[in-house]
C-alpha cells in the first residue's frame, strides 16, 4: 500500500494543473477541487490506519534514502493529514458556497481553485517528508499559493497586509534555507532519519547553531512569540474562507516542523528552557493583545498566537505526555479556529462589519451563529467536557509531572491564558450578540452551503471531544515514536545497511 504515500500531495497538484486547463469553466473547476479533495481526506484515513500498525515509506523516483527523496506516513504525519484534509474540504465547500452567492467577487474562481488546491499540495508534502531540504520545498509551495490567496481581491488593505506576510515569510525560508546548507555541510546528508543518527557525532557548537535556525525558522512560521508580530496585521484582512484555512492549519505546519525536528535530531541537544519561556511569553503576550482588541478577527488572531503557546509547552517538556497533550492539542486547535473565523464570516455577513463596536444583535437576528459561535469558543476558552479542556488538561498534567519551578510558572500561566480567553470571548459575544445593533442590520441570508461546513466542523470539535480517549490513545504512540526514533528510523533504513554509517560521498560513489 505505499503506493498511497504520494497521493495526497499528487493529487493536489494534478488537480491545480486540470483547475487551470479548466479556468474557463468555473463549474468543472468546483466539481474537481470537490472530487480532489475528497480523494485525500480518503487516502489520508488510509494512511493513518496502516501507519498506525506500521510506517509506510516511499523512495521517490526508485532512488534509495538517502539519495533520493524520501516520503513517510508514520502516525504523526498521517494524523496531521487526516484533520488538514477535513478542514480544508470544509473550508473550501464554504468558499463555494460564498462564491455562488457573492459572485465569486471575494474569490476569483480561475485563480482560486488552482492556488488553493497547490496550498494542499504543500501542506501534504510538509508532514509526508522525510527529507529536510524537500521540508524547505514544501514550506516555499505553500507560502507561494498563500502569497496569492492572503492579497486576494486586490484592495489597498490586502496588499498591505500580503506585503508584510511576504517579507517575513521570505525571511523565515531564508532561515530555514541557511540552516539546510550548514547541515548538508556539517553532516553530508539532508535525509532526517540519516540526520539522527549523525548529528550527534558533530561538534556540539555547530549542532546548537543549526538547532537555533531551525528553531527560529520554524518560530517565525508558528507565529512564537517575539515572532509573531507579523500574524494579526496579515490574517484579519483575507476573504473569511481563506482567513479561517491560514489560521486553522498553516501555523501548525510551523509547529509540526518543531515537533519532527526536535525530537528526531536534536534528542540529546535539547533547549528545553528556552522553549518553555518562548511558550510562557507567547501565552501571555498573545492573550493580553487578545483583550485590547475591538475587531474579532484580531481578537480571535491574538488568541490564535496565544494558544501556540500550549502547543510549544508540551514540546518544551520533551515527555511521553508532555509531546501527546501538545499534538492532541494541534488537532483540537485547528478544527476549533477554523470553525470560529468561519463563523465570524458568517457574522460579518450578517452584520456588515467585525468590528465588535459595530455589530449587535446577532442573538436576535441569527441564534444559529450565536450556537456556532459558542461550542468552539468554549472549548477555546478550556471549559469542560469539550475538546480544548481534555487538551489542556493533558498539557498541565505533564507540566506537574515536570516538577520544575518553571514548569509550575507555565502551569499557572496556562490557567490564567485560559481565564483571560474566556473573558475576551464573553466579551466578544456580550457585544455581538446581546447588545442592540448600532447600525440596522442588513437583510442578508446565510447560505446553507456556507452553515453546513461550519456546523460539520463545530461538530468535528464535538466528536474529538466524545472520543478524546481513543484520539489521546493514539497520540500517546505518536509520541512514543518521537522519543523513540527507531521505529522511524528502521522504516526508512530497513536493512540497517544505509545511512547510518556510510556517508553521502560513499553511497554515491561506484
Amino acid at each position: 500500500m505505499t503506493w498511497l504515500v504520494p497521493l495526497p500531495a499528487i493529487l493536489p497538484l494534478a488537480g491545480a494543473g486540470l483547475a487551470v486547463a479548466f479556468s474557463r469553466r468555473p463549474r468543472v473547476q468546483r466539481i474537481l477541487t470537490v472530487v480532489v479533495l475528497l480523494t485525500v481526506l480518503v487516502v489520508s484515513v488510509a494512511l493513518l490506519v496502516i501507519a498506525d500498525r506500521q510506517p509506510l515509506v516511499v523512495n521517490v523516483g526508485g532512488w534509495a534514502a538517502p539519495v533520493g527523496i524520501t516520503l513517510v506516513a508514520d502516525r504523526l504525519s498521517s494524523l496531521m493529514l487526516v484533520i488538514s484534509s477535513t478542514v480544508t474540504l470544509c473550508v473550501l465547500v464554504y468558499s463555494l458556497a460564498q462564491g455562488l452567492n457573492d459572485g465569486d467577487k471575494e474569490t476569483p474562481v480561475a485563480i482560486y481553485h488552482p492556488t488553493y488546491l497547490i496550498l494542499v499540495a504543500g501542506v501534504s508534502n510538509a508532514f509526508l517528508t522525510g527529507d529536510l531540504f524537500n521540508l524547505y520545498v514544501g514550506f516555499e509551495v505553500l507560502l507561494v499559493a498563500s502569497y496569492v490567496l492572503i492579497t486576494m481581491g486586490g484592495t489597498g488593505a490586502r496588499i498591505r497586509a500580503g506585503t508584510i506576510y511576504v517579507v517575513v515569510s521570505l525571511l523565515s525560508s531564508v532561515i530555514f534555507l541557511i540552516a539546510v546548507a550548514l547541515v548538508y555541510s556539517a553532516a553530508g546528508t539532508l535525509n532526517l532519519a540519516q540526520l539522527a543518527q549523525r548529528l550527534p557525532e558533530i561538534d556540539p557548537g555547530v549542532r546548537f547553531v543549526i538547532q537555533s535556525l531551525l528553531l527560529v525558522a520554524f518560530a517565525i512560521k508558528a507565529a512564537i512569540f517575539p515572532l509573531s508580530a507579523w500574524l494579526p496585521d496579515s490574517y484579519p484582512t483575507a476573504p473569511a474562507p481563506v482567513t479561517a484555512v491560514f489560521a486553522g492549519l498553516l501555523t501548525k505546519v510551523g509547529i509540526y516542523a518543531i515537533l519532527r525536528t526536535q525530537t528526531l535530531l536534536f534528542e540529546d541537544a535539547r533547549i528545553d528552557r528556552i522553549l518553555m519561556w518562548a511558550a510562557l511569553a507567547t501565552m501571555l503576550v498573545g492573550i493580553l493583545g487578545a483583550v485590547a482588541q475591538s475587531d474579532i478577527k484580531r481578537l480571535l488572531s491574538f488568541t490564535l498566537v496565544s494558544h501556540i503557546g500550549y502547543m510549544l509547552f508540551g514540546i518544551s517538556l520533551s515527555t511521553r505526555a508532555g509531546l501527546s497533550g501538545a499534538i492532541f492539542y494541534v488537532v483540537h486547535h485547528i478544527t476549533v479556529q477554523t470553525a470560529l473565523f468561519l463563523v465570524v464570516g458568517l457574522m460579518e455577513r450578517k452584520g456588515g462589519t467585525t468590528s465588535l463596536n459595530r455589530l449587535g444583535g446577532l442573538a436576535r437576528l441569527a441564534p444559529v451563529l450565536g450556537v456556532l459561535f459558542l461550542i468552539p469558543a468554549f472549548s477555546l476558552s478550556g471549559i469542560p467536557p469539550l475538546s480544548g479542556f481534555m487538551g489542556k488538561l493533558g498539557i498541565l498534567q505533564a507540566g506537574i509531572a515536570d516538577g520544575s519551578p518553571l514548569a509550575y510558572v507555565l502551569v499557572i500561566a496556562s490557567v490564567a491564558t485560559s481565564l483571560l480567553t474566556l473573558y475576551v470571548i464573553a466579551k466578544a459575544w456580550n457585544k455581538a450578540f446581546w447588545q442592540p445593533p448600532i447600525e440596522e442590520p442588513r437583510d442578508v441570508r446565510m447560505p446553507r452551503g456556507m452553515l453546513g461546513p461550519t456546523m460539520a466542523l463545530v461538530g468535528i470539535g464535538l466528536t474529538i471531544a466524545v472520543f478524546a480517549g481513543p484520539l489521546y490513545s493514539l497520540t500517546n504512540r505518536a509520541a512514543i515514536d518521537l522519543l523513540g526514533q527507531s521505529r522511524y528510523i528502521s522504516a526508512v533504513f530497513p536493512d540497517g545497511e544505509r545511512g547510518v554509517g556510510e556517508s553521502l560521498e560513499a553511497v554515491v560513489e561506484p
